[in-house]
């Protein structure tokens, strides 16, 4: 491992940072910041130290902070996005995420607003609430939200946005434009568990996270309400991938930066009987083969007595080789891994509850 990692965290009390060595350790717990508001989702550009964190709340009112040396000194960035349109007043920020020079938020209820002066005014997109199905969106279980922002490096027009409980959106202009790809392929094993009444030609609208695989330009992955799914077509057509899981259900899904057939994931027991690790085991799941077989990773994690929850954007991965892998949980810990899973460590504890992990990999 060259370089130094940060782990940036939103939690209820505000963003904080964990700073490592460049072998990832000594952590240095730096925070809280934002004002104590509870954060969503912080991210952080490593070519220039700059950090962004995204939160409120109905009482804290909404906003995007904005850190430009690593995460010492804050300020709050967010003209033209606390108030929403005033049809619907925004609740909260739920998710952050860049493409090229343009910087995206998604808020609860479910808009996409974007940046292009890094953070400092902000502007709806509105081709997204502009399409057609937006009349019919439902809301999951924490509202409708738009949690997940997913660019293509190669091609910063290329955009898709998770939205609970309305599925999966891309765009293909900047946003102008966008297509609803909930579609499962024709296969003959994308046959997966529907608990609800939803049509068998869809994956389910209740997408948890999802993430695009570097490497494979079309290759996507998302954890749903009803199971692991992959895409080799940017998202029109989703496979199941999750057979051998020992559930359906779960938050997080991640993917190495390097090498797309690497997937972790972290099952928990079901919807509505606790939502922990299943036995109150904990374990991080990992699929070396693009979600066709996976295998349990438990050494260093509590294996007993263990009932915490690791959220939709509650697990990250470094740039590093071995890539590093972390995951925070509702009960304030963070757990880290040097060697993509096979060990882990917890490197923080007694924090408030996790909502997010994202690194930035510098030097």
């Amino acid at each position: 491992m060259t370089g130094r990692v940060q782990v940036l965290l939103g939690t209820t009390k505000g963003a904080f940072v964990l700073d490592g060595n460049g072998d990832r350790a000594n952590w240095r717990i730096r925070g809280p910041f934002c004002d104590g508001c509870p954060i969503n989702h912080v991210i952080g550009d490593p070519g220039t130290g700059r950090l962004w964190a995204a939160g409120g709340s109905e009482w804290h009112g909404v906003g995007v902070w904005r850190s430009d040396d690593g995460g010492h000194v804050w300020t709050q960035s967010s003209d033209g996005i606390e108030a929403g349109d005033g049809a619907q007043p925004l609740s909260s920020l739920w998710s952050l995420g860049r493409a090229d020079d343009v910087l995206y938020a998604g808020s609860k209820p479910a808009d996409l607003f974007a940046s292009r002066d890094g953070g400092r005014r902000w502007a709806k997109v509105t081709g997204l609430t502009d399409h057609p199905s937006s009349a019919d969106w439902q809301p999951g279980a924490a509202g409708l939200v738009l949690h997940s922002i997913v660019s293509d490096p190669a091609d910063p027009a290329k955009l898709w946005v998770g939205l609970s409980a309305a599925g999966v959106f891309a765009t293909e202009d900047g946003g102008a434009t966008w297509d609803r790809r909930n579609r499962m392929s024709n296969a003959a094993h994308a046959a997966h568990d529907h608990d609800h009444d939803h049509d068998d030609t869809e994956v389910g609208q209740c997408v948890h996270n999802i993430v695009r695989a570097g490497g494979a330009r079309d290759r996507m992955y998302q954890q749903n309400h009803h199971g692991v799914f992959r895409s080799v077509d940017g998202g029109r057509t989703w496979d199941a991938a999750g057979a051998g899981l020992p559930s359906t259900f779960g938050f997080p899904v991640v993917v190495h930066p390097h090498d797309p057939d690497t997937v972790w994931v972290f099952p928990l027991n079901g919807d509505s009987i606790g939502r922990f690790p299943l036995g109150a085991s904990a374990a991080v799941w990992r699929s070396r083969d693009a979600g066709e077989t996976w295998v349990p990773l438990q050494n260093g994690l509590p294996t007993q007595d263990c009932f915490f929850t690791v959220l939709r954007q509650g697990m990250a991965v470094d740039q590093g080789t071995p890539a590093g892998l972390y995951f925070g949980t509702n009960s304030g810990s963070v757990f880290a891994s040097p060697d993509e899973g096979d060990t882990w460590t917890e490197i923080a504890r007694h924090l408030p509850t996790i909502l997010s992990v994202e690194t930035v990999t510098t030097g």
